[in-house]
């Protein structure tokens, strides 16, 4: 303990009634001393110190005289710079004890620091509880800290470190050292922490003091080195208590000696009259030249080299690292070279690396695997040979019925729409590790414009067919009309039309974006001093939700649309027509997959690899089933049987009149031109029919040559026959109703009514038998022989009257079976 009273009552005492002195040699207490040092100028004293160290002291305006040969506190400042820029530490924090020897220590290193690109993050200080500022510095990140504070001070620091986890691996305390041996024995019961807690916070901390004596083997000014001399004095000292400022006061005995004989040299060469016995107290120009001689001092001692620099010794400074409940010294810097020496695998850190300084933050793009794209890309190449192998199946069968019937040309767009949809996947599986950053925000718009005009396309074909059938079979006035190809693709047209006028606007007003989400940071899985930022790339735009709902609800009624086309088709009984059942299937197989695919993703939208497999399985699974479903049954039905899918099957269809309550049934009799393969159907039946009737004629020629010298019959024929005829054009007319023959003999009946029972034609009985074959008459007798019996051996093999039916000659009230009936219109209709 110092006592300030005393020591400057002997330092006055000393000046009033001792001798002349010449210098002043000492000055411990940091009090005491600087209370002497200002008060030296007045009368011309050098003073020298070797335990001062006080940073007060280092002030030449307020103590000119005064110099000391162990360096100041803040001396420690240039070699933490040193250590600082050779571990590339350039951000700290400080925590500092309120007491001015530390806030000094901490205010000088801040100017220090200044202007060397070393950032002090954060400066905390306390005065009994360190706890709170120790954790404002986690708060702050700061991984180097550098502490001032004593050794009671610093057992409470440790403690809060080991609370608040700043210790290991990623943390560095750096502290004073110039604690005594075992400091934190002493202290340790006033804290509230374990010792195997304190121990293992301190461990790998670093303490900074001064050099006691000098590492080197030189030979000093005394003809010693610094090892010989610490051997002397440990044998000369004894038992006693050693002070670590020994060699500071051994060197300030030299520094004094090496003044004085500077400046009687000085005074031998410029005045040999004036001795420096002659110094008094008011002797300026004495004191000027011990003042000059001491500033000249340079040596090598037993500290290191002795050198002054406005009066503040240019010491050594040493590094020492606690390891394993000890201090063992790690480096020494030289002030006087400027040069910090790091001893051999001297130094351990608790990690790999020395300590970050500060949280070392990697940013990490979370990106889709390779693998996972390689498979999904491989699964989506199958999809896609798949579906032009089903192009190549529709335009090979083109000119078959079953595909003419199915409208090959939506097929094909169908096929389009789902490989344009395959091709989607490719990009949605391109990121940030496969293209640079402005490819993939036009990525962003590329693969959104792909889906959703592959959507329209397949789904949009599919619906635009339904609606062909529906307007075909459901609406009465339309049976006559031809509804071609080329009004579908219109359809079709103008529903991407929808889908353009959409995206462009949603391009030009809000147009999609690269944006990136950081998430939290994670450990590093390799166990480096360093945190995981993951990004993640996501295409948005301001009103994303908004741009969204318009698209899906398009699509929705789109879906809709398509399930009430397919529902009213439901009872079609043509199969190559009716795709109802599988528009309903891939309808619903799609809205389902949607609706979960679009849900799953956006939970996992921070699992990029989790999101890219749902979304290209869903749209694989989508184009996939769509595509099965509407070429697989036409390939299998093809395969097996392809009349089976195209001929005819009595149609039922209810409809609703307005302004009626009742429901009235009506029969389908025919159905002409439903489409270009029906026609084509129906063409080729009547053909057939045709050929049929001109064998039927041939037979009936030779007939009629044998009759033809019967008139009388050929009356009777004609009358009994008459309403049968009737019955067998209506037939005919059915059959081929752009046949020339059936023309004529329609006009002949128009022309020549049939005569009444019983009535004869005077001028027909008059001719001669041998007239020409080809004259009109006979033509219009064998005409009327004809009809009647084509009417008996034809008509029952299309449905008419019975074969068995009776002879012509009898009466046509004898027979029921040739009572006068109302046409039936429930005919079957053949070829359709």
């Amino acid at each position: 303990q110092c006592d300030n009273a005393k020591g400057l009552k002997a330092f006055y005492d000393a000046i009033k009634y001792g001798p002349n002195h010449l210098m002043v040699f000492g000055g411990v207490c940091a009090t005491v001393t600087s209370i002497i040092a200002e008060s030296l100028k007045g009368w011309n004293l050098v003073q020298l110190s070797f335990a001062a160290t006080t940073p007060e002291l280092a002030d030449k305006k307020k103590y000119p005289y005064f110099f000391r040969t162990v360096p100041s506190d803040n001396a420690v400042n240039p070699a933490i710079l040193k250590l600082l820029k050779y571990y590339q530490w350039k951000r700290v924090g400080t925590l500092t004890q309120d007491v001015q020897r530390f806030s000094e220590v901490r205010n000088d290193l801040t100017g220090v620091l200044y202007g060397e690109d070393i950032e002090i993050s954060d400066t905390e200080s306390f005065s009994n509880d360190p706890c709170t500022s120790v954790k404002k510095l986690k708060g702050n990140d700061v991984r180097i800290i550098l502490g001032q504070f004593d050794e009671e001070m610093a057992v409470k620091v440790f403690c809060c470190a080991y609370d608040e986890e700043m210790y290991g691996s990623k943390y560095q305390w750096i502290i004073p050292g110039w604690y005594e041996n075992l400091w934190w024995e002493s202290w340790i019961n006033s804290s509230q922490c374990l010792s195997k807690n304190l121990l293992a916070a301190m461990e790998g901390y670093i303490g900074v003091d001064f050099e006691p004596l000098s590492s080197k083997m030189n030979k000093t000014i005394s003809g010693r080195t610094p090892q010989q001399y610490e051997k002397e004095y440990n044998a000369k000292r004894g038992d006693g208590q050693s002070s670590k400022f020994h060699g500071y006061a051994y060197d300030g005995i030299w520094v004094i000696a090496k003044t004085l004989q500077r400046a009687m040299k000085y005074l031998n060469a410029t005045n040999k009259h004036q001795k420096i016995e002659d110094f008094n107290y008011t002797n300026h120009k004495l004191g000027k030249i011990f003042l000059d001689a001491m500033n000249e001092t340079n040596f090598f001692g037993v500290t290191g080299q002795v050198v002054f620099r406005n009066g503040e010794r240019m010491g050594t400074i040493k590094f020492t690292q606690f390891q394993e409940r000890k201090e063992v010294k790690v480096g020494e810097y030289n002030a006087v070279a400027d040069t910090l020496e790091i001893i051999n695998n001297s130094i351990r850190f608790q990690g790999l690396e020395p300590p970050k300084d500060k949280t070392i933050i990697q940013e990490e793009l979370r990106k889709i695997s390779l693998p996972l794209y390689s498979i999904l890309s491989a699964l989506t190449i199958l999809g896609m040979i798949m579906a032009s192998a089903f192009l190549f199946f529709n335009i090979k069968n083109r000119n078959q019925k079953l595909i003419k019937m199915s409208s090959p040309y939506m097929n094909n767009l169908i096929i389009l729409g789902g490989m344009l949809s395959y091709a989607s996947i490719f990009l949605f599986g391109l990121d940030g590790s496969f293209v640079s950053e402005k490819t993939f925000e036009t990525l962003c718009t590329v693969r959104t414009w792909i889906l959703i005009v592959g959507y329209t396309t397949a789904f949009g074909a599919m619906f635009a067919k339904t609606w062909r059938v529906h307007a075909i079979f459901k609406n009465v006035k339309m049976k006559k009309k031809i509804i071609k190809d080329q009004k579908l693709l219109v359809i079709v047209g103008g529903m991407l039309l929808i889908d353009l006028c959409i995206l462009i606007c949603w391009q030009v007003v809000d147009p999609l974006r690269r944006t990136v989400e950081k998430y939290n940071m994670e450990p590093d899985p390799a166990g480096r001093d360093i945190s995981i930022r993951p990004i993640l790339e996501h295409c948005e735009n301001t009103h994303m939700t908004i741009w969204l709902g318009i698209v899906y609800a398009y699509k929705g009624l789109l879906m809709l649309f398509g399930c009430f086309l397919a529902w009213e088709t439901r009872n079609v009984s043509i199969p190559a027509l009716n795709d109802s059942k599988y528009i309903g299937m891939s309808v619903y197989n799609v809205g389902i997959m949607c609706i979960i695919g679009a849900a799953v993703s956006f939970l996992t939208r921070d699992q990029p690899n989790v999101q890219f497999c749902i979304v290209a399985l869903v749209i694989i699974f989508c184009s996939t089933i769509t595509l099965c479903l509407v070429f697989v049954p036409k390939l299998i039905t093809l395969r097996t049987n392809p009349d089976a899918a195209t001929q005819n099957r009595r149609f039922q269809f209810t409809q609703n009149q307005k302004k009626e309550d009742s429901k009235t049934s009506t029969s389908v009799t025919s159905v002409n031109q439903a489409s270009t393969s029906r026609l084509e159907g129906l063409q080729s039946e009547n053909h057939r029919l045709r050929m049929k009737i001109t064998e039927l004629d041939k037979d009936l020629e030779e007939v009629t040559m044998q009759l033809q010298d019967t008139p009388e019959k050929t009356t009777y024929i004609k009358q009994n026959h008459y309403q049968d005829l009737n019955d067998i054009l209506s037939i005919r007319n059915f059959t081929d109703s752009k046949d020339g023959e059936k023309a004529i003999l329609k006009n002949h009946l128009d022309q020549n009514p049939p005569a009444q029972w019983g009535s004869s034609d005077p001028s027909r009985t008059s001719k001669d038998p041998i007239e020409d074959i080809n004259s009109p008459e006979h033509i219009q007798r064998r005409l009327s022989l004809q009809l009647p019996i084509l009417h008996h051996a034809y008509l029952p093999s299309i449905g008419g009257v019975d074969a068995s039916c009776a002879s012509p000659c009898v009466s046509p009230s004898a027979s029921p079976r040739h009572r006068h009936v109302p046409p039936s219109f429930r005919v079957m209709v053949s070829g359709l």
